[in-house]
């Protein structure tokens, strides 16, 4: 895929170089977040890890997940796109988006996801999905601005928060 974009960011491919601000990504992680998604104790997933993750990423489905850079400066912010649904109720690509804290509230969540839907509506996709754990008010936001519905149904879990099922009609 050829990078795209809105003003203020580009959405373009992994590169090997992401690998160091995708480690950040893990170590700023909430703690609420399952251990399979934050660094380990010994701090895995390593920088080789990470790297060998990118070399071997594949955007499915389509456009898959996209670095996500402030334009003009090359600020890489976050990373947003698609990935398989992990919800077994619906076959709908899930939106997924992570940024670095310093780049919170400046609206680029909103402004990349809104991109991406864009894309995935041109790609033929009918809806998306997102999930998203009930204490993450900020990404509940962001979602409900882009005009995904809670679709009542819901994942429990005590440990790290239930997990929400959102949806949206392209």
């Amino acid at each position: 895929m050829t990078a795209s974009g809105t003003e203020r960011l580009l959405l373009r491919t992994w590169q090997s170089g992401d690998a160091a601000f995708h480690r950040q990504l893990w170590a700023e992680r909430d703690p609420r977040v399952p251990a399979h998604r934050r660094l380990t104790h010994d701090g895995h997933p390593s920088l080789t890890e990470m790297e060998d993750w990118i070399r071997s990423y594949e955007h499915e489905p389509a456009p898959g997940l996209l670095v996500v850079q402030r334009r003009g400066s090359g600020t890489v912010l976050g990373y947003c796109g698609l990935i398989e649904n992990s919800v077994s109720s619906t076959e709908d690509p899930e939106l997924a988006f992570d940024f670095l804290r310093a780049f919170w509230n400046h609206g680029y969540a909103t402004e990349a996801a809104s991109e991406v839907i864009n894309r995935s509506r041109a790609l033929g996709y009918r809806h998306l999905s997102s999930t998203v754990r009930a204490w993450n008010t900020a990404s509940l936001r962001v979602l409900a601005k882009l005009g995904f519905v809670d679709t009542g149904e819901q994942e429990n879990d005590d440990v790290h928060g239930d997990l929400l099922l959102l949806r949206k009609t392209l």
